[in-house]
């Protein structure tokens, strides 16, 4: 009898635990944030722990779904305000500019210059006088463009504003002036706030506003 108890309760936590990612979204383990991955560790845990407990199985299940409650609260409040997201997530920081460490930045995000060499010599980057533009990425993954990739910078628009925000770090980096900017947006009639993305291909802005996205 115990042993179809155990079965049952394995059974269910498998298709609770199969439930649960299901609804939390469709990231893979690489790209999860910081909170993500914390909340799939204690989610572990907490499961983990039930199956131990022959007695009130249920009860010992209850912090799981509180988790999963605030998870997916706090996936809809990111998803809604950029400046939470970033509060939660971080954002994309340039670790190497046109060749140069920027190594203000990599104190600021705890990254060490091993960390950094390793990254590039897994993409088979011999020397940082390859790379063209690294960018540490909020998943701690290094995207680089190398320098014999890059005859064109456009091949890698930064972006100009993101969800309502102006990127001034970018828009300096691509030596485009904070006037320049609002001139075009002027002639657009269209507020920063109202755009989801934009970028610069070929000396142009391409705008896509929140309104497109919502279609």
């Amino acid at each position: 009898m115990q042993l179809y108890i155990i079965i049952l309760r394995t059974f269910f936590i498998y298709l609770l635990v199969a439930f649960i990612f299901r609804i939390m979204g469709k990231r893979e383990v690489g790209q999860l944030g910081t909170f993500d991955l914390v909340v799939f560790i204690l989610i572990a845990e907490l499961v983990a722990m039930a199956l131990e407990h022959k007695e009130n199985f249920i009860f010992n299940l209850i912090p799981v779904v509180i988790l999963v409650l605030l998870q997916i609260l706090i996936s809809t409040i990111s998803l809604k305000n950029s400046k939470f997201r970033r509060f939660i997530d971080g954002k994309p920081v340039v670790i190497i500019k046109k060749g140069i460490i920027n190594f203000k930045t990599m104190v600021e995000q705890r990254y060490t210059l091993d960390d950094l060499l390793l990254q590039l010599r897994e993409k088979d980057i011999r020397s940082i006088d390859e790379v063209d533009y690294a960018i540490l990425e909020i998943n701690g993954k290094l995207s680089v463009f190398k320098k014999d990739d890059s005859k064109d910078k456009d091949v890698y628009p930064l972006p100009i504003i993101l969800d309502g925000e102006v990127q001034f770090d970018n828009l300096y980096s691509l030596k485009k002036s904070k006037k320049w900017l609002l001139n075009i947006l002027l002639d657009k009639n269209i507020k920063a706030d109202e755009i989801f993305y934009a970028f610069i291909k070929s000396n142009q802005l391409y705008i896509i506003k929140n309104d497109d996205v919502k279609k």
